[in-house]
């Protein structure tokens, strides 16, 4: 009997490692806490709170170990500065500190951190402490994208359209930039729903979501679900011209799904209507502005028509 080789089993691939950021003046620290760490993390290092906030504005960490006493700004009056800004806010925050007193503790807590450890640092307690944080923000962020995500279609739910296309809204006015929102429509979904029932609705609005998914492209472009069959796409610095072409293409490959819709009058297969507003972010308009024209378009290319869009920029104030 001829024995033959098993195929071989695919390897997971392997574990992202958690990213620390250690901010600290004195350099023996920051060696202890390298050596400490540098084998299972990855740890960037900072000699003051101006250097901690450029790694931070291009690298988020997982975890924050952070001296009390540095020259140029404290521990506590950076930390409360990394807990006003949204991108940063949640980082876990852990002093490492010469300071073992009540009063130092308790300042410490109240601007946002997490935990305290003293001076000198021991290996053994500083690595259970950040294992334990690491591990309650790995829980914290899951249940965070849970809340943002549309159980459905697994696009972001509404809560965190809304939440983006604001805080979009406020960087775009402070730089004068440009913000595209498309709204789109399943045609005559009800239809549709009364013809395949709402299984066959629900998978249609999954592969509709699908093809949502797969055109962003952008780091910062933001699809979603609205509301029933309506979704909704954010293109922040995206001009007319270009968001008018996106929202062609994802008319174009929704068709190219082919699902079979007989109860249509446009076509039979589905088909989506899109409405695109743009703006010049500025001080006399705000989202629910953006939003109201670009609902306005999406009611003119259902008018004309259906299968089609429609775009329209907002007047300067």
């Amino acid at each position: 009997m001829t024995g033959s080789t098993p195929a071989p089993v695919p390897s997971s691939p392997p574990a992202r490692r958690p990213v620390l950021l250690v901010v600290d003046d004195q350099s023996t620290t920051i060696q202890t806490l390298y050596q400490v760490f540098a084998k299972d993390h990855q740890v960037l290092m900072a000699r003051s709170a101006q250097a901690a906030l450029q790694v931070c504005a291009t690298q988020l960490p997982d975890l924050i170990l952070l001296d009390v006493m540095m020259p140029d700004m404290d521990g506590y009056a950076l930390c409360t500065q990394l807990k006003t800004d949204a991108r940063l806010r949640d980082i876990p925050i852990i002093f490492v500190t010469t300071h073992d007193d009540e009063v130092a503790e308790t300042r410490g807590l109240d601007a946002g951190a997490v935990d305290f450890i003293s001076k000198p640092i021991n290996p053994r307690i500083v690595r259970a402490r950040v294992r334990t944080h690491l591990t309650l923000k790995a829980q914290s962020d899951q249940l965070r994208r849970q809340a943002y995500v549309d159980g459905l279609t697994g696009l972001s739910n509404r809560r965190h359209f809304d939440e983006t296309l604001e805080r979009e809204w406020n960087r775009a006015r402070r730089q004068g930039a440009a913000l595209s929102v498309v709204l789109l429509d399943v045609d005559f979904f009800k239809r549709f729903n009364d013809r395949y029932g709402h299984l066959g609705g629900d998978d249609c609005l999954r592969r509709v979501a699908g093809v949502l998914a797969d055109s962003i492209k952008r780091p910062a472009d933001v699809s979603a679900r609205y509301g029933g069959e309506e979704f909704a796409c954010i293109l922040p610095d995206a001009d007319l011209a270009g968001a008018l072409q996106f929202a062609d293409q994802l008319r174009l490959r929704v068709r190219a799904l082919d699902i079979a819709h007989a109860h249509s009058d446009v076509a039979p297969v589905v088909t989506i209507s899109l409405g695109v507003g743009h703006a010049v972010a500025d001080a006399h308009h705000d989202t629910q502005s953006l939003l109201q024209l670009a609902d306005a378009q999406l009611y003119a290319a259902k008018s004309d028509g259906r299968d089609r869009v429609c775009g329209a920029q907002l007047v300067a104030g």
